[in-house]
């Protein structure tokens, strides 16, 4: 009653729906009109295209946006990461690899309170000033000796609120040809997710409320094909093409049952760490790299036998070269005195990375014709380059091709991807809307921006300072 007397208003709340993988080609154009909830925000809004971290996947995507520092400055460079210059330690980029504060601990130090909900890397559980449940590289929710949320107690409420149902941090099984029991496996878990989201936004306090929805990822990875006619496995007939559109109807219908739930004062953020696009093939990193003489095995790995990088015999003092598989390449090299057994020449070794640079980028597709491949130094992009980088990151034909890191395919290409079905790649594109309170933006479309610029702005909106090595901007809307 004393703040309506005399007319004080409330502090601001930042309520941030994160929806991993989501396009601009699909929520701001082809089905703007058919997202009523993700349309009203639009149009009483203002949005543009975010360009993503290179590179562009959800590890170190989402760190990289919370964090305002880009992968160099992190210090990973994916999910799968070289823990020294040996050649066979490797380690996945969990919560515990983020050493950089992300916007809930700047707001929390601020006494802020925060609810974060799947936010990938929060899993080691740490705990904030609010709630928090951890994301898709947790174990599991059902092992009693794993903790998946912040306080505990908050695992025996949602538990409590889904029995007999459990809750559920990614789908299990994304790379499946029985496409009904994927999509049963993504409406299931986007079902619990948006039940835990409204019992969070009915029963708890909150400043800063954020959360991440994979289902987007996982549908557009297991099903693009059936939904793009450009797909090279495109069918029409396919009793799955409309399966997408159904997704992202039912998931506006849930993000309408949250919007309902906030109060005047809520700014609204949606946001995506990259975007998605057809894949048309796998590239095989590292039997051209074979081929061209980069990379030497003891013995010809045999076709039609899958196998992997680790499971061959290298001949570390005859090769140069090898690279990673995934949906982008990284490419390592083989240096005197850095590697155990190095061959390249210290002083030799931007003029041989140069050079291989180059031959990658010519590498030309199976019809002949050059491929547009982005071939990036870390040092090149990255303000620091920390831990152990890979030397090049490539991004075959603009990621229209992943890479693929396994032999035996009998070519340097493959239509088949070595870790199970998937349809498309990442895309450097993704989206960011803000409908602040209050205010009729009517659809203004803003520059583009990129997703370090998403912290300071979320700053700026609570009126707390800018830290000075946060190396994103402001928002202006």
């Amino acid at each position: 009653m004393f703040k309506k007397i005399f007319g004080r208003k409330k502090d601001p709340k930042v309520f941030v729906i994160g929806l991993d993988c989501a396009p601009p080609e699909l929520i701001f154009d082809a089905w703007r009109n058919e997202l009523p909830n993700l349309k009203a925000l639009l149009d009483g809004g203002a949005y543009s295209v975010m360009y993503s971290s290179t590179p562009a996947i959800t590890v170190p995507a989402w760190s990289s946006m919370t964090s305002s520092k880009d992968p160099g400055k992190l210090g990973f460079y994916g999910f799968r990461n070289r823990s020294d210059y040996s050649y066979d330690n490797r380690y996945i980029a969990t919560g515990l690899s983020v050493k950089e504060k992300r916007i809930w601990d700047i707001l929390g130090e601020a006494g802020k309170q925060s609810i974060v909900v799947g936010v990938p890397q929060t899993y080691p559980v740490k705990p904030i000033n609010g709630l928090l449940v951890s994301s898709f590289l947790t174990p599991s929710t059902t092992n009693p000796k794993i903790q998946w949320a912040h306080p505990p107690t908050l695992q025996d409420e949602i538990n409590q609120l889904l029995a007999p149902e459990v809750y559920d941090v990614d789908v299990p099984q994304f790379r499946t040809d029985d496409k009904s029991f994927l999509l049963q496996q993504i409406n299931d878990m986007t079902r619990k997710r948006f039940q835990v989201l409204r019992y969070l936004l009915d029963e708890k306090e909150w400043d800063f409320f954020m959360f991440v929805e994979m289902g987007v990822d996982r549908i557009h990875h297991g099903l693009w094909a059936h939904h793009d006619p450009n797909h090279p496995k495109h069918d029409p007939d396919s009793p799955y093409v409309n399966s997408i559109k159904e997704y992202y109807n039912y998931l506006d219908q849930e993000i309408g049952t949250l919007l309902e739930r906030l109060p005047p004062e809520t700014h609204i953020m949606v946001i995506s760490d990259h975007g998605v696009k057809k894949m048309d093939g796998g590239l095989c990193i590292n039997e051209w790299l074979r081929r061209e003489g980069y990379l030497v095995l003891f013995e010809d790995p045999p076709v039609g036998h899958l196998s992997s990088f680790e499971k061959v015999e290298v001949d570390w003092e005859k090769t140069t070269a090898w690279g990673d598989g995934g949906y982008y390449g990284r490419i390592f090299l083989n240096v005197a005195g850095r590697e155990p057994n190095g061959v390249i020449k210290a002083d030799e070794y931007e003029n041989f990375r140069d050079k291989l640079a180059s031959h990658i980028k010519s590498i030309p597709g199976p019809d002949g014709n050059v491929l547009d491949t982005k071939v990036y130094k870390p040092q090149d992009i990255y303000q620091e380059v920390r831990n152990v980088p890979p030397d090049l990151i490539v991004y075959f034909d603009n990621l229209g091709w992943r890479s693929v890191g396994t032999f035996g395919h009998g070519s340097i290409y493959t239509f088949e991807n070595d870790t199970g079905p998937d349809d498309a790649n990442h895309a450097v594109n993704g989206i960011y809307i803000h409908t602040p309170p209050e205010r009729n933006m009517g659809g203004k479309e803003l520059r583009d921006t990129q997703l370090m610029d998403f912290a300071p702005t979320v700053l700026d909106i609570f009126g707390l300072p800018i830290p000075a090595d946060m190396q994103g901007k402001r928002i202006e809307l």
